[in-house]
């Protein structure tokens, strides 16, 4: 067979990948992202030892030598006395485990989103999302219902909250929230907005994909929730959610790390990748939820029995970073 022969079978199956079904791609294998990549890095004059950044660069940021925040100790002695004190990995192979997405091409029908909740602070759509699309707890779910595109022909990311796909009178999806996001910006949202996260961050970037911990570097922060936040959000965040305006409690856009010397011995390698991640990148705070969850994709391919040996971390090995901007109050 042919080189050019290779060539045009191997494009044909990515495209039929991208056009499949929903149901098969809520599970995985994902087709990849092409040349797009998860919004910018950090510049490369910026120090090791600098806070984290201010804008969605932080998503790409090493702050494994970043300086502690001066009330880390309080406030990780707050997490862990509201919840949970343990690191859970809220994601796995079952299809309604974890957040599944869907890669979208150019010639992806754009169908209109009529809000339901905030429009106001909502992108006007409309989005090139298949209304099979993926839904985050499946079809038939009635939680966040999050569905996630991503349109690899102009880098552009679309994620709706508490969405549901409607064929009549014309296809549409009805959505609370939904944010465009442009994968090659660094932009925040307007203060005080939120988005598809209660945090008004983007959910995609976040989260941890099977492909990149099977090949053993996650290198990018870990979305995590928590029981109780503050009301209050730290730049690159721009909404809160909370419900305490105590300064121990963990507003959103928080950032923390996994300690350097806590011990990874023998985990599996997408395991110990993800770990490595937490003290590399670490986790920031986008949501009110169980404590200490952390977000990956729903993927078929993910063992469960490996996963498990990062519940053995607690939230005591956690420590807060300390971020360039300042907490604002809600």
């Amino acid at each position: 067979m042919s080189r050019g022969i290779v060539a045009l079978l191997g494009a044909l199956a990515v495209a039929a990948a991208i056009l499949a079904p929903g149901p098969a791609r809520a599970v995985g294998p994902y087709p990849d992202l092409g040349s797009c990549t998860i919004f910018p890095d950090p510049p490369a004059s910026l120090a090791p030892q600098a806070p984290s950044l201010p804008t969605e660069t932080a998503w790409n940021q090493n702050i494994a030598k970043a300086p502690r925040a001066a009330n880390s100790a309080k406030v990780i002695a707050y997490i862990d006395s509201h919840g949970g004190t343990a690191i859970h990995p809220d994601f796995g192979s079952p299809r309604a485990y974890g957040f599944p997405y869907v890669v979208v091409g150019s010639g992806t029908r754009r169908l209109p989103i009529h809000y339901t909740a905030y429009g106001s602070e909502s992108s006007p759509g409309p989005f090139p999302i298949p209304t099979n699309a993926p839904v985050e707890g499946g079809a038939g779910s009635n939680g966040d219902r999050h569905v996630i595109a991503v349109d690899r022909s102009t880098c552009k990311l679309y994620e709706l909250y508490r969405a549901f796909p409607k064929s009549k009178p014309k296809p549409r999806w009805d959505a609370d929230a939904g944010v465009e996001w442009d994968l090659r910006s660094a932009a925040l949202r307007p203060d005080g907005w939120t988005s598809a996260d209660a945090a008004g961050l983007p959910i995609f970037p976040g989260l941890v994909r099977y492909d990149e911990a099977a090949a053993g570097h996650v290198d990018h922060a870990i979305r995590v929730t928590m029981d109780v936040t503050r009301d209050a959000y730290i730049h690159p965040a721009s909404h809160c959610a909370g419900s305490t305006a105590d300064g121990a409690a963990p507003p959103m856009g928080l950032r923390l790390r996994l300690k350097a010397g806590y011990p990874l011995g023998g985990m599996g390698t997408a395991a110990r990748a993800i770990a490595v991640a937490m003290k590399e990148y670490g986790l920031i705070v986008a949501d009110n939820g169980s404590n200490w969850y952390v977000s990956g994709t729903s993927d078929r391919r993910w063992n469960d029995e490996e996963l498990d040996a990062l519940k053995a971390i607690p939230g005591s090995a956690f420590e807060v970073v300390r971020s360039a901007a300042p907490v604002r109050p809600c």
